[in-house]
């Protein structure tokens, strides 16, 4: 009887192999679909989130830069040609409601505003610290400087490698000049740093008589910042 039944026993795991091949034929590009969509979705996903990211990074030197122009309507001009959509609209027209030159309190309040507004993107409110604490300058107590910059400063931020460079000046305006230099020449090998950011700190390092270390390529960057 072992023989029969071995037989049997083939015959039926045949069978069932059969029908598994039949169902795998007929169902198993759904498998297939599910496991393309969950790998497709997660790297759409990741590649907005680049996107987003490079996008507000751009926004943000464009603005920078507008900001930094010597005339009032050299910066409203700028300002009015930055590309911007959605929530950017709103922080260009807040930016071109104060002018930091002929109403800098305004400015400024314009800025806390901006800064404390939870329904803002974290990059726009960190634009908004950076530039307060560069508008408010002297006026604004070193100690809260420096903490207002701190967490801009902390890897994964968007402008990260500006908040640095505005920390080595408040080393410079300590008397730390040695720290300053040495924290410039970080920027200097840092692959993030933009080359606006590059091109002062190689001048403030200059300027302090220090020595200006060996450089990591340039970052890629679209518009070359001038925070």
């Amino acid at each position: 009887m072992s023989n029969p039944d071995s037989f049997i026993d083939e015959v039926t795991e045949e069978v069932r192999r059969d029908r598994l091949f039949a169902l795998f034929r007929k169902y198993g590009w759904i498998g297939v679909v599910v496991v393309l969509g969950i790998v497709g979705g997660a790297g759409w996903t990741e590649w907005r989130k680049v996107q987003e990211a490079a996008r507000a990074e751009a926004f943000g030197d464009a603005v920078l830069d507008a900001l930094d122009l010597g005339t009032t309507e050299a910066r409203v001009a700028a300002l009015e040609a930055v590309p911007a959509d959605g929530a950017q609209l709103a922080i260009l027209q807040l930016l071109l409601a104060s002018d930091p030159t002929g109403d800098r309190a305004a400015t400024l309040a314009a800025l806390d505003r901006l800064a404390a507004d939870a329904t803002q993107p974290a990059s726009y409110r960190d634009l908004a610290v950076l530039r307060r604490v560069v508008v408010a300058g002297a006026d604004m107590p070193l100690a809260e400087r420096r903490a207002a910059l701190d967490p801009i400063a902390a890897p994964g931020r968007p402008y990260r490698t500006m908040a640095l460079e505005q920390m080595a000046y408040l080393l410079v305006e300590e008397g730390r000049t040695e720290d300053a230099v040495a924290a410039l020449n970080a920027l200097l090998t840092d692959q993030e740093a933009p080359g606006g950011v590059r091109t002062r700190a190689r001048e403030m390092i200059v300027a302090l008589g220090g020595e200006v270390e060996a450089e990591a390529p340039p970052a890629e960057v679209a518009p070359e910042d001038a925070g």
